[in-house]
């Protein structure tokens, strides 16, 4: 501690992300990236904006991102000045704490969720009401009901990869009509319906994704937000009071040429889903408890073994879950769902491990 510091920095409990082992080889199964590469396209778009001596990079990129919200406006059928785009859909979510959650009335989220949703509303002044998921660690929306500041929900939940319906999303919105409604869908593509073409009936409704998980570009930190124009305007205007270029002339490339090979994007997530498939019927044999998942992740306890004591001993073996010591799951491990390979070589270490 410093005396320094702002009396918020003293009074905040930051993110912790995934660990990153610096290893040669891991079975990196903890933070839920893609296992296969993006599009061949990403690369040669990137080659192309760079050039021959990478001279477009003394020049900042185009603040708005049009080429990359029009490409990204045509894949769903919507309007341009439907589409904001941000650096990642972290910040897309940031901006919309300040811009579209900030209300009288305290927002609503899930008890058991990304945990970023606390921190934002802890670094922006943001009241906060968490609501329980049922035994199932899934949403029901009817617990949405009361009188609220706004609601955020994603959609599949992380950590537990429960999904609701889109009927459901409509359910909520029509419950809440004067509050904004947050769906986070980072991990929509993997077998959930998205709510972006709701987005004309429900003028109060906000979608926000990610290129991070199912058109693998993590790395190049890329995010969008759907919505009507006049929710769009607002976090426009925190964007260009904050950082008005906050997408890269590379991130801008890659992620127009990964909406522009459907192709590739289809293949990937189909073998994302085959292998959690698979996954979820090995782990079960196993004698694991999972969640129903429509993410690249399985949420999973086994009710003889402790999680942390698993997760601690796959890691000496240079295989990394994710375990949250937080109340109702700190007997889950939370598993990336990696190559077939990866998941191999998991399954036959955790089957010694139950033996």
């Amino acid at each position: 501690m410093s005396r320094f510091w702002s009396y918020i920095v003293h009074t905040l409990t930051p993110y912790v992300p995934g660990e990153q082992p610096q290893l040669a080889h891991p079975i990196k199964l903890n933070t839920n990236e893609n296992p296969y590469p993006p599009s061949p396209r990403v690369l040669d778009a990137i080659r192309r904006e760079l050039g021959e001596d990478g001279a477009s990079l003394r020049k900042y990129p185009d603040p708005p991102s049009r080429a990359l919200r029009e490409a990204v406006a045509k894949h769903h059928g919507i309007r341009v000045e439907q589409v904001f785009a941000g650096n990642g859909s972290d910040e897309v979510l940031a901006h919309a704490f300040q811009a579209l959650l900030k209300h009288d009335e305290p927002i609503r989220f899930p008890d058991i969720t990304y945990s970023f949703y606390p921190i934002y509303a802890q670094l922006y002044g943001v009241e906060y009401k968490t609501i329980p998921l049922n035994a199932y660690f899934a949403i029901d929306v009817d617990d949405y009901r009361a009188p609220n500041g706004g609601i955020l929900l994603p959609n599949p939940n992380a950590p537990t990869g429960h999904a609701l319906p889109l009927s459901e999303i409509e359910v909520l919105l029509k419950q809440n009509p004067d509050v904004p409604v947050i769906i986070d869908e980072a991990y929509v593509d993997f077998g959930a319906e998205s709510a972006v073409n709701l987005i004309d009936a429900y003028p109060n409704l906000l979608v926000v994704q990610t290129t991070s998980k199912a058109r693998s570009l993590a790395g190049m930190r890329v995010g969008f937000a759907f919505g009507n124009t006049e929710l769009i305007e607002a976090l426009t205007r925190v964007k260009d009071s904050f950082n008005s270029y906050p997408l890269d002339r590379l991130a801008q490339a890659a992620a127009t040429a990964s909406y522009e090979d459907q192709k590739s994007f289809e293949e990937s997530c189909a073998k994302v889903i085959a292998t959690r498939n698979t996954l979820t019927t090995q782990l079960e044999a196993l004698g694991f408890e999972v969640v129903p998942s429509a993410a690249n992740f399985v949420f999973a306890k086994h009710p003889k073994h402790d999680a942390a004591t698993l997760g601690t001993t796959l890691k000496q073996q240079e295989i990394f879950v994710r375990h949250f010591k937080l109340p109702r799951i700190d007997q889950h491990l939370r598993i990336s769902v990696g190559t077939n390979d990866e998941c191999d070589v998991l399954i036959a270490a955790l089957k010694k491990l139950i033996a």
